[in-house]
């Protein structure tokens, strides 16, 4: 008999020695079987135990990397998007910054068109550098601009094509690992190119949809946002105005110093995807997050300004551009040296349908030292 490292159950090991046991397990062995009480410290932990570990990726090493991509790697057919996935040093050997959440820098050039196509994914991006491109949703063609977030939910037809000078990069987030593990991922390729090269300042989807409160009788209500796009300026004045009631004595804040917004499905007000929770949060300078820890992922990224990100007990220099990996049951803590925005995305709305949602607060301890990423 020997105690499972995971509680203290006492389970028999299967290289038991007992002769009749021994018999029992090749039995086991043989006809495929696998008994509960050697795995139970493996299938059911005392508390989660991701495979995906707390990392960080720095924006002065993704974007050199990124350009240097610009430059030899075509955008086209075979490969369909220029797009760098982040990849877990816990799950080697798999794109995936967390094993539910796909997160990747995408980096498109002067002129350059990526073709139509359409997926089981959900998507969104989040756009961080450039201008000049509109992504042409299911018909519809809509500007991306810094700060934006721009969604493309599951089977809608997508393609992008640059008119500006200069680069455009963004953050691409998907659900690629959940749907890829639930084998129910489809892909279609589309046209060579996108259907309409128009370049309106406002999408027809913002004209019926983005109106705050206001919601067309007409139009019909799915489980994804029919509003493909969520505005800086918008973003902005919800984050300013927190803060500013916060001066004035008022609620809305999360917490002092802490404002947050989430991005939502206009005609149901659930998340704007079925499967990711999308957000955006603005720290002043100086002021610190409680710790949290939460069952599910999540990936952040700093949008502007700078500080820290204490990850468990490591605690790690953050600045513009920069990713971060939050596995499930991480403690996270934020600080911020000047004003932070950051942007973030989680597989909270799957664990929530599941009734596996759980979140805990800590209690705040002491740490010495940083590092940069």
């Amino acid at each position: 008999m020997t105690s499972d490292s995971g509680g203290t159950t006492p389970v028999i090991a299967p290289e038991e020695t007992d002769p009749e046991l021994r018999k029992l397990y090749d039995g086991f062995t043989a006809a495929g079987l696998i008994p509960l009480w050697t795995e139970i410290g493996n299938l059911m932990p005392l508390t989660p135990q991701p495979e995906a570990v707390p990392h960080v990726w720095p924006w002065d090493t993704l974007l050199p990397l990124a350009r240097r991509a610009g430059d030899l790697v075509p955008v086209g057919r075979g490969g369909e998007r220029r797009a760098i996935a982040l990849a877990n040093p816990g799950l080697p050997g798999r794109p995936y910054a967390t094993p539910n959440l796909w997160a990747a820098v995408q980096y498109l050039g002067p002129r350059e068109v990526a073709p139509a196509h359409r997926h089981a994914q959900g998507a969104f991006r989040f756009i961080l550098e450039g201008e000049g491109v509109w992504t042409v949703v299911n018909g519809d063609a809509v500007e991306m601009r810094p700060g934006d977030l721009l969604l493309t939910p599951s089977m809608h037809w997508h393609g992008h094509h640059h008119v500006g000078d200069e680069p455009m990069v963004w953050l691409d987030g998907l659900d690629i690992p959940l749907v890829h593990r639930l084998d129910a991922g489809f892909f279609e390729f589309g046209e060579n190119g996108v259907s309409d090269r128009s370049t309106p300042s406002r999408s027809r989807n913002e004209r019926l949809w983005g109106h705050p409160g206001l919601r067309p009788i007409a139009a019909p209500v799915s489980p994804n946002s029919p509003l493909m796009a969520y505005r800086w300026a918008d973003t902005d004045d919800a984050l300013t105005a927190q803060l500013e009631l916060e001066d004035e004595g008022h609620p809305g804040v999360i917490e002092p110093g802490h404002a947050g917004i989430r991005f939502t499905n206009p005609a149901t007000g659930r998340d704007a995807l079925a499967t990711l929770r999308t957000e955006m949060h603005r720290l002043r300078a100086g002021a610190t997050t409680a710790t949290r820890r939460t069952v599910g992922s999540s990936v952040w990224q700093v949008f502007r300004g700078s500080g820290t990100v204490t990850l468990d007990d490591r605690v790690i220099e953050v600045a513009d551009g920069d990713l971060i990996a939050v596995p499930s049951w991480c403690a996270l803590t934020i600080a911020a040296d000047t004003r932070l925005d950051l942007f973030t995305f989680n597989d909270a709305p799957v664990y929530e349908a599941l009734d596996l949602a759980r979140t805990e607060t800590l209690a705040r301890t002491e740490t010495t030292g940083s590092t940069r990423a």
